[in-house]
């Protein structure tokens, strides 16, 4: 069964002076504010940004995709902690992606638990949509 997840965007004034607020329609979770300064200044404090969203989107899937891998296998993990890095450069747009995992996976090895990692970088829904950015993948294991 598909579903279709909604977000809502309103924006006023120039894409350097203006500014707008992102609302999270499907969850009604709430509204964020987003400005170019947030996307382009390292202190975006309390606004996010196109980029900040598809970090979370893509840290949330991958950590997803992994842990379904790893149930299916036979070795469900005790916990993985995902962060998704998004760079974006004025001008060019998003020019890569840096996912880093750590897991604890009792039963499995490090070698076996990067393999895992991997084929969930290359097979979540988020990393296949960004396929055209480059992503790469720092893996580290807690036995």
């Amino acid at each position: 069964m598909a579903a279709t997840r909604t977000a809502k965007a309103h924006w006023e004034g120039s894409l350097l002076e203006g500014g707008g607020q992102v609302n999270l329609e499907s969850s009604a979770l709430g509204s964020f504010d987003v400005t170019w300064a947030a996307r382009t200044e390292p202190e975006a404090s309390g606004r996010t940004s196109p980029e900040e969203l598809i970090a979370a989107a893509h840290s949330s899937c991958f950590s997803m995709a992994l842990s379904h891998a790893l149930a299916q296998a036979g070795n469900p993990p005790a916990s993985l902690d995902t962060q998704a890095d998004v760079t974006f450069q004025p001008g060019e747009g998003i020019t890569g992606i840096k996912l880093s995992v750590n897991g604890n996976v009792p039963g499995l090895t490090a070698d076996e638990f990067a393999e895992f990692a991997e084929g969930a970088k290359k097979n979540c829904p988020v990393s296949q949509a960004l396929s055209a950015v480059p992503i790469t993948l720092d893996v580290t294991f807690t036995a």
